[in-house]
């Protein structure tokens, strides 16, 4: 954080006469409500420290450490006496009091922006460390932070800080809250897409090294031929023997060596015809292994696709749901799982997948398909209950999402399950529905 900022925000605090409020909203957050309802956030993140305001940030859990436990005791309800830069470096300093039965409490909060030994720091009148966001011993730097110690001053910069004016400083505030949303969310984009890129190669090597069919039908036959030519010359191996050389029905020189796990011919001519019947099995089965992984291809493309138009956090969420079953359930490799506000959401990844949905689905789950054109199902999970409007629009989207690439704005349709009536594989008719529009543009 800039000093020239910092001494800005100082200004700003100026104005408060009281903390009604303190406390930390995750581990390295700590939440001050300053006279009763103005909320400041001060990120203590030693690479990223920081001063921001929003609408609300959620509390992650309640934190009762002997820090938060001190924090809570000199800082709820106190009196502002004093905030200042310390020595005009990166150290916000707030001198406070508070009133009890016996006596007036005096205790110091210092919140300290220093790069590598970013901290808060809560002190006695004497400067006696009281609790530390974080401890620091004399092995990791000459200024110690420890309970019990006195406090030493931090070293005064030689060199003088630049300006930088600020227009308005809530205003600032608010939009370092924003820039905060909008890198953490390229950041959590990029750590998304690179596991699903992972898995997206690993399908294209597979698919790149899948057999020629042609190869296939020659390889098939050619151990057919060999199967048959040694058959009819069995008379003619010699026990041991392991390359046989054979005039083919052309007249041609043949050599076929034996196997070393072979121990008579028979065995030989059984593994020959073994094989070519397996290599004429497996091209006459290979589209579908093709095919296969063509739909797996392309559920992961579009999958990538739709973390990088992720405009906010809770696209993300959504897309990457956590695991929040306590025992194990074996999954459809062929659906995807996702949660809108505790409702589930199942994706067809392929045609297999949208079959699969179509008959787990129950009379009242709603089914989702988008308006003629293919595309993959999607079912909502009801429990009998009334789906909220901006549930069927979420999983609307989720519809078109993992359908095509194109932005446009599009029809979906949706019903109950039971009035999709099944034709062939995922080919459905369907009568009474509503349609939803999904403009992907924005």
């Amino acid at each position: 954080m800039k000093l020239s900022h910092l001494k800005q925000i100082n200004s700003y605090l100026k104005k408060f006469k009281k903390i009604s409020a303190i406390y930390r909203v995750s581990d390295t957050i700590v939440k001050i409500v300053f006279d009763r309802d103005d909320e400041l956030y001060f990120e203590m993140q030693r690479s990223n420290s920081k001063i921001f305001k929003c609408a609300a940030y959620p509390r992650s859990k309640v934190y009762n450490a002997p820090f938060d436990v001190v924090l809570s005791k000199r800082f709820n309800r106190a009196n502002i006496l004093n905030i200042e830069l310390l020595n005009g470096d990166k150290i916000l300093h707030l001198q406070t009091t508070i009133a009890s039965a016996y006596k007036e409490e005096k205790t110091n909060l210092q919140i300290e922006f220093t790069g590598k030994y970013t901290n808060v720091i809560i002190l006695d009148e004497e400067g006696i460390v009281l609790e530390a966001l974080r401890h620091v011993d004399l092995f990791s730097s000459f200024r110690e932070v420890r309970v019990g110690q006195k406090l030493l001053d931090v070293p005064q910069a030689s060199f003088e800080a630049k300006e930088y004016p600020l227009e308005d400083v809530e205003v600032f505030l608010y939009e370092e809250y924003e820039k905060e949303l909008t890198n953490k969310l390229i950041s959590l984009k990029k750590q998304k897409i690179s596991l699903l890129e992972k898995k997206l190669t690993k399908f294209q090597k597979l698919y790149s090294g899948l057999d020629d069919e042609n190869s296939l039908m020659d390889e098939a036959v050619k151990q057919n031929h060999f199967g048959n030519l040694l058959l009819a010359n069995m008379h003619n191996v010699k026990p041991y023997q392991r390359v046989l050389k054979l005039l083919d029905y052309d007249g041609s020189e043949v050599q076929i060596e034996f196997q070393k796990e072979f121990s008579s011919t028979s065995l030989m001519v059984n593994s020959l015809f073994t094989r070519s019947k397996k290599a004429k099995q497996r091209a006459a089965h290979l589209h579908i292994e093709k095919n296969s992984l063509e739909e797996k291809i392309k559920h992961i493309e579009l999958f990538i696709h739709t973390v990088k138009e992720a405009k906010d956090m809770s696209k993300i969420a959504l897309l990457f749901p956590k695991n929040t079953q306590a025992k194990k359930v074996k999954s459809e490799d062929s659906i995807e799982i996702f949660w809108i506000e505790g409702y589930k959401i199942g994706v067809g990844k392929n045609e297999k997948g949208n079959i699969e949905l179509l008959k787990r689905a129950k009379a009242k789950d709603i089914w989702l398909h988008m308006k003629g054109m293919p595309s993959t199902h999607v079912i909502i999970t009801t429990d009998k209950q009334n789906i909220p409007i901006n549930i069927i629009e979420g999983a609307a989207r989720l519809c078109v999402d993992f359908t095509m690439f194109q932005k446009d704005k599009f029809l979906v349709d949706y019903t109950p399950r039971r009035e999709v009536t099944i034709q062939s594989g995922a080919n459905v008719l369907y009568n009474k529905y509503k349609t939803i529009e999904v403009d992907t543009r924005d």
